[in-house]
């Protein structure tokens, strides 16, 4: 790429950038679908498998990806936010659109934005959110796709991405997270997310608390969509560990399917994979996917900074674990798949999340906390106040202040070499914070794997090998 083609790309992310942030919500669909009209409704030129839920949302729809690519089929997949670079949210084939591509996309849909810009729809112009879905309805109308797997947002019923009547709605467990939005109770987050399921549609719905499940049954029987319950339509039958992950036994509607390598780790892991099992059976009319497909499929599959080791000497581990009930995944699936002691967590988070849940949880491992504040948004919360915070669950001479993530990463890896061999580092509070960690320790273009880890010198933050 020349420098010309790149200093054009930060241009035009700093330009998207500065819309509407997606943290900031104005509720309507009515933008989203002028926008959609504008550009002929492209979201109606394939079927849609949508997803929703409150975590688990993203690697369950890479599952799905990889599962219909190994099918031979041309897939186009929507999701956020993203950790580097903007592009990995439109993904073709399973590949981020290059910059110049998703340049010149842009060039094409921009006028059309402008047009919505005047109008102020809601007292708003075209938010950064609603840019980036009409963009990648857009984009995959051009690729041509034969399917659109398209990842909720915030929410459901009023997310940009609801604009497309989904053949297919995908609900992943459904938890406590953007109460300030979707409401305080779990029957009121549901009912958010279930505006998804459409009539005639079929939801594949993960196992859900009896709150959130009488919710989402609701809405399957008043909009006349069929109901593919997990235990029931597909499951998730047994598991043993592997090399780089996990070996799995899912059931589907073709009866049991065993030996499956899913190179992730956790429970929670497996029990997304049972789930994109069920989605694609649902995508394909209720038939079996073919078992090789099934295998090839899971084998492929990469999720960045969920339980991603990114260096070795010592152990560096990202995730996200943005919440409570993603901060008990990844402890559970972290104990379960790795033998660290002391354990060092590098945490930066949201000012509007809950921080104290988090760290709880992430306390029950964290020898040492090192907090910090991440740099690309200000929603961050202060280093001093998440400092408060954390010495409240470990004592404030097992918490370290950093300035920034490289300065915590390069304080967690020096404690971790001075504790000596069986120490790590886990990395987690926020996708921003795992974004800006990954960008740190991962060279652009690595996919780190098991067998390509290799052992750097202890100082500097070379990443593996």
């Amino acid at each position: 790429m020349s420098n010309h083609t790149a200093d054009e790309h930060a241009r035009i992310a700093a330009e998207l950038q500065g819309r509407w942030p997606e943290h900031r919500i104005g509720p309507s669909l009515d933008r989203i679908r002028s926008l959609c009209d504008l550009m002929g409704n492209p979201q109606r030129g394939y079927p849609v498998i949508q997803i929703t839920g409150t975590n688990g949302k993203g690697s369950t729809a890479i599952m799905i990806e990889k599962i219909l690519l190994a099918m031979g089929l041309r897939v186009g997949r929507f999701s956020s936010p993203h950790l580097e670079d903007m592009t990995e949210r439109i993904c073709v084939d399973g590949e981020p659109l290059s910059h110049e591509r998703f340049d010149e996309l842009w060039g094409e849909v921009r006028p059309l934005a402008e047009l919505l810009d005047a109008d102020r729809v809601g007292g708003i112009e075209l938010t950064f959110f609603e840019a980036m879905t009409g963009l990648a309805y857009w984009a995959f109308a051009e690729a041509p796709v034969d399917v659109a797997i398209m990842e909720v947002g915030l929410g459901g019923l009023t997310d940009a991405t609801n604009v497309a009547d989904a053949s297919v709605a995908v609900i992943c467990p459904i938890d406590f997270d953007h109460m300030h939005i979707l409401g305080d109770t779990l029957e009121q987050i549901a009912t958010e997310k279930a505006g998804i399921i459409k009539p005639g549609s079929t939801a594949v719905i993960a196992e859900q608390r009896p709150e959130a499940a009488s919710v989402l049954l609701d809405r399957c029987a008043e909009v006349g969509a069929r109901a593919v319950l997990e235990g029931d339509g597909f499951a998730l039958l047994g598991r043993r560990p592997g090399v780089g992950g996990q070996v799995l036994r899912l059931e589907g509607v073709g009866g049991p399917v065993d030996d499956l390598a899913l190179p992730l780790f956790g429970a929670h892991m497996a029990r997304n994979a049972a789930l994109a099992l069920g989605a694609v059976e649902a995508f394909l009319g209720g038939k079996p996917v073919p078992p090789d497909a099934l295998a090839e499929g899971l084998e492929a599959v990469r999720a960045p900074a969920r339980l991603e080791v990114v260096r070795t000497g010592p152990t560096v581990i990202i995730d996200t674990c943005h919440n409570p009930h993603g901060a008990r995944a990844t402890v559970d699936g972290l104990t379960e798949s790795f033998d660290l002691e002391p354990l060092i967590v590098v945490v930066a988070m949201m000012a509007d999340k809950d921080v104290e849940g988090v760290l709880e949880i992430l306390a029950e491992q964290a020898a040492t906390f090192v907090c910090t504040r991440v740099a690309s948004t200000g929603r961050g919360l202060d280093t001093d106040e998440l400092a408060e915070m954390a010495a409240g669950f470990v004592g404030e001479e097992r918490v370290e202040r950093a300035s920034g993530m490289a300065d915590a990463l390069e304080t967690a890896i020096r404690l971790a070499d001075e504790a000596g061999p069986g120490a790590g580092v886990l990395v987690g509070g926020s996708v921003i914070a795992a974004g800006e960690a990954r960008a740190l320790l991962v060279r652009h273009g690595d996919d780190p794997e098991p067998d390509a880890w290799a052992d750097e010198d202890a100082d500097g933050l070379g990443g593996p090998a």
